[in-house]
């Protein structure tokens, strides 16, 4: 089932989604079809271009002006690279006196960061959303700041599964999510490649390679999400006694397959813990 289907029919509260890069145009475009209202929308960059490509693509509203997009809000999503965030909340601090619920995706900056960067009381929830939120099947987990009442959380929760399944985990927690589920699309991305080049080189069409790499990717996880049954299990299911599959299993295996993917996650998330760092030492140092 997909977020927007468990998200109910309360009014749609004002939403300004500041920096539409990647990510956040991935959550604007899984939002708006989920049938949230475009009139609810605003979307800002510092890019003309790209504020002209928003409204062409989505019909939503558009500016440059952060502050003037927050004032409005009811709910502010922060998709801004944490790179700008402390130059971004210079705009944004007085535009935040009525204490607008903060959804940040800041990567590496914890909730408390952002928080001293905003008016006094302003309640700001850290989320780690992926790239699938576009097509309403992003994985998102969640950690409340110490501003974040129940009903925030609540609210938040109900945005986010807008654009797919929402998690809760403690803030520390963020870097092995962002390892996982947040770099996660990319690893998927290489399999399919992989196992349509694999196709290729035992004979089949680029095409028809890639058409049925595809489909197998998206119908395992089809399969898994819906069965309920352990991944194991129905991986036992396929390799038969002699069969082909065991003889694929026992060369993954020799190769190490699960070690391979296994080192990439701690990878990523030992990456993702230098960057917080890095940029929690710039924020400390007032660094625009």
């Amino acid at each position: 089932m997909t977020g927007h289907k468990r998200a109910g029919r309360r009014a749609a509260e004002q939403v300004a989604i500041i920096g539409t890069g990647n990510m956040g145009a991935a959550f604007l475009a899984g939002l708006l079809e989920s049938g949230y209202p475009r009139r609810n929308v605003v979307a800002t960059d510092v890019r003309p271009e790209r504020l002209a490509e928003l409204r062409e693509r989505f019909g939503v509203r558009t500016t440059r002006d952060n502050a003037a997009a927050v004032r409005r809000a009811d709910v502010v999503v922060l998709a801004v690279k944490p790179q700008v965030i402390r130059r971004t909340h210079e705009d944004l601090a007085p535009a935040t006196e009525h204490r607008p619920l903060v959804v940040s995706f800041a990567a590496g900056v914890p909730a408390g960061a952002i928080e001293q960067l905003l008016a006094p009381g302003t309640p700001v929830v850290r989320a780690m959303p992926n790239l699938p939120a576009e097509v309403g099947r992003g994985s998102t987990a969640i950690a409340p700041g110490r501003k974040v009442g129940p009903g925030a959380l609540r609210r938040a929760r109900r945005l986010l599964e807008r654009v797919g399944v929402v998690v809760d985990v403690a803030e520390e927690q963020m870097d092995a999510v962002t390892g996982l589920s947040g770099t996660g699309p990319m690893y998927i991305f290489i399999i399919i490649d992989a196992l349509a080049d694999a196709g290729v080189r035992v004979g089949l069409h680029r095409d028809i390679a890639r058409k049925l790499a595809l489909q197998t990717v998206l119908g395992a996880a089809t399969l898994v999400e819906r069965s309920g049954q352990h991944p194991i299990y129905l991986k036992d299911l396929v390799t038969s006694p002699g069969g082909t599959a065991i003889a694929a299993l026992h060369s993954m295996e020799r190769t190490g397959l699960r070690a391979v993917l296994m080192d990439a996650v701690q990878a990523a998330t030992e990456r993702s813990a230098e960057l917080g760092k890095i940029i929690l030492q710039r924020l400390s140092d007032g660094a625009p």
